[in-house]
């Protein structure tokens, strides 16, 4: 008995951590290579650090429905700290002294062809240094996304849990939607704001193409979130036979299971 409660236990652990990397990995995507490239999806013009994040939010109501709310805050709350630990290592790597002219290799320097205003506001004329231009595009996107992601992963884990309470337990599809599909809301125009908000500020930006922005990310990650239904109810199905839940249990970390 107790071997098989080991091995049970084995198996739910695995797939916390499956779930947790997930999670971490589609988050870090978004904030290391984030506002680097645009490209059309359709209608959509979308930061290429979008693609992998709606994941982030499958993952959570995945934890959500199978180990608790508990777990799901623990996994956001670790997600919060990796941001801090980037957005640190950015300003570190950007306050420390560059390496002399003359040994620099070539390739860190870009030249230019006309004057660009970079989107932490800086203006470069004739060269940029790559590590210049990566913090440009990448530091104000960390902050943006780090209260974004404040704001919609933990409003995830509780809009997934009021629906849950008020469907008493049924009707998945309406959790897993109406979850994330409110918390995309408040991502969307909170990450696309703040990390626009300045150039639109300084007249660098229309507010159409602010709205165009906030759409396209919304409308992106709405139609993941209700494409990703079907995969949410399968990944509950098996799940739960493989971690040896019934309907109704969640798994807590010391492998027993609560309902």
């Amino acid at each position: 008995m107790a071997q098989l409660q080991a091995h049970i236990q084995e198996r739910r652990e695995r797939v916390f951590l499956v779930l947790a990397g997930t999670f971490l990995c589609a988050m870090t995507l978004l904030n290391v290579i984030g506002i680097t490239r645009f490209v059309q999806l359709g209608p959509m013009a979308l930061a290429v650090g979008v693609l992998p994040y709606p994941l982030t939010f499958l993952c959570t109501d995945l934890i959500c429905e199978l180990y608790g709310k508990a777990r799901a805050n623990f996994l956001v709350s670790v997600g919060l700290g990796l941001n801090f630990m980037i957005l640190g290592v950015l300003l570190l790597g950007n306050s420390l002294p560059s390496v002399p002219a003359d040994s620099m290799p070539p390739w860190q320097i870009l030249q230019l062809a006309a004057p660009v205003a970079l989107p932490n506001g800086d203006m470069v004329e004739q060269s940029v240094g790559l590590y210049q231009l990566i913090y440009a595009t990448t530091s104000g996107a960390v902050f943006a996304s780090m209260l974004a992601y404040i704001a919609a992963q933990y409003c995830d884990v509780q809009l997934f849990h009021f629906w849950k309470r008020v469907t008493r337990g049924k009707y998945l599809w309406v959790r897993n939607n109406f979850s994330t599909l409110m918390s995309q809301m408040v991502d969307s125009i909170m990450v696309i704001t703040v990390t626009f908000g300045a150039a639109f500020l300084r007249d660098e930006m229309t507010f159409k193409t602010l709205l165009l922005l906030v759409g396209s990310n919304y409308l992106f990650k709405a139609t993941v979130a209700l494409l990703d239904t079907g995969p949410f109810y399968l990944g509950v199905y098996y799940l739960r036979r493989y971690l040896h839940l019934t309907p109704g249990e969640i798994a807590t970390p010391l492998g027993s299971s609560v309902s």
